[in-house]
């Protein structure tokens, strides 16, 4: 908790008994504004607690998603400090075993789905500490559970489909993630079909170049190699302009980590999410197909676009 910002990411391709594939995306931030933290009242705002959730179906062809806001204060939002544990209300994400659970009741949909662990937690960056920028100050302390098995429930339209998949989910927590310069970051985390992952992202100046870039890739026989931001690039080959914000986002891509290159192609383009009524971003989240270098089926996973409708501010 002193630490300024904390998140909780899930991201996951789901499919039903009908074969139809749906990506999912849940989401705790846990936020300290260094306010009011002299206030005896439980009712001061000394940590804000945010959650996002999104359901990504083609044929409904944009998001359907959904967000709340709460100060942390007695029991009806916070975080635990001992174990995955961060509540809204009736949303939630917790840690029971090997299985977080998510249980999220939103307007448009509901997800009651776990997500079991098949392999270690994959440390990001150097042993956990994972650098953003040229400052080493600039950094965030940075896990994954990659390959996540899933299996639940999605109820959308008032019909429930059972389901299953699999998954990824990220904690991170940092004081300062953002160099000043910085405007936004892209980010994959990539489910591989040989059971490996891969973690990559690049931080963006305003100019749309790359500050600090890195990935991790976790590979088959469970070896694990870091990369140095002159080892990974990113190269945009498709945009999508949202009719509502007017914001243009790469949304196709070419990742080049090490000697390998994966195209990154959305499930559908149109995965902006507006969630100016509770953590004050726009920012483009959705699922994605990866192809290796000879156009064959590499992994599933999602990418994440953030500061093309605006810096973003944490």
């Amino acid at each position: 908790p002193d630490f300024r910002t904390e998140w909780w990411y899930v991201t996951g391709w789901t499919t039903d008994a009908s074969g139809v594939a749906r990506g999912v995306q849940v989401t705790f931030f846990r936020n300290r504004p260094l306010v009011a933290e002299g206030n005896p009242s439980r009712f001061a705002p000394r940590q804000l607690v945010f959650a996002h959730a999104a359901l990504a179906e083609p044929a409904h062809g944009r998001l359907r998603h959904d967000q709340r806001a709460s100060r942390a204060m007695f029991d009806l939002a916070g975080a635990d400090e001992t174990t995955t544990r961060v509540w809204i209300g009736n949303w939630s994400l917790a840690l029971a075993g090997e299985r977080y659970v998510a249980r999220i009741p939103a307007r448009e949909f509901s997800l009651d789905l776990a997500f079991e662990a098949t392999q270690p937690i994959l440390l990001q960056g150097q042993q956990g500490y994972s650098r953003k920028g040229p400052e080493l100050r600039q950094a965030s302390w940075y896990y994954s559970r990659p390959q996540l098995a899933v299996r639940g429930r999605i109820v959308v339209g008032g019909r429930a489909r059972d389901v299953e998949g699999r998954a990824w989910l990220d904690h991170e927590w940092s004081s300062e993630v953002m160099a000043e310069h910085a405007t936004g970051w892209d980010w994959i985390g990539i489910n591989l079909d040989d059971g490996g992952a891969l973690m990559a992202f690049r931080m963006r100046d305003a100019t749309g170049g790359a500050r600090w870039t890195a990935a991790t890739l976790r590979s088959a026989d469970g070896s694990v190699r870091t990369y140095s931001p002159s080892e990974v690039q990113w190269t945009p080959r498709r945009t999508w302009r949202s009719p509502r914000t007017g914001a243009e986002y790469p949304v196709a891509w070419r990742v080049r980590v090490g000697e390998r290159e994966f195209d990154v192609e959305p499930l559908m383009d149109d995965a902006e999410l507006d969630s100016r009524s509770s953590t004050g971003t726009i920012y483009w989240e959705g699922p994605v197909r990866v192809k290796d270098a000879d156009g064959q089926s590499a992994g599933r996973g999602y990418l994440e676009l953030t500061g093309y409708a605006g810096r973003l501010d944490l």
